[in-house]
């Protein structure tokens, strides 16, 4: 079980200097709130890219992106 908590710890840490903040030296933890706000905001522009692809596929078929 600790070895779970230090991955996630470890792929958090790694997510948030992905996302373009200092990921702790603390400052509140990083300000946890707003690098989960931004973590969703990105989530959320993902979901979107797929649901407009999948939308354009279901409308023109699978000829629209060559296959």
């Amino acid at each position: 079980m600790g070895n779970t908590k230090k991955s996630i710890k470890t792929l958090w840490h790694y997510w948030c200097k992905a996302m373009g903040s200092h990921a702790y030296d603390n400052n509140k933890k990083d300000d946890y709130v707003h690098n989960s706000i931004r973590s969703l905001w990105v989530l959320l522009h993902i979901v979107t890219c797929f649901a407009i692809i999948l939308n354009a596929i279901a409308n023109h078929g699978w000829s629209l992106i060559g296959l």
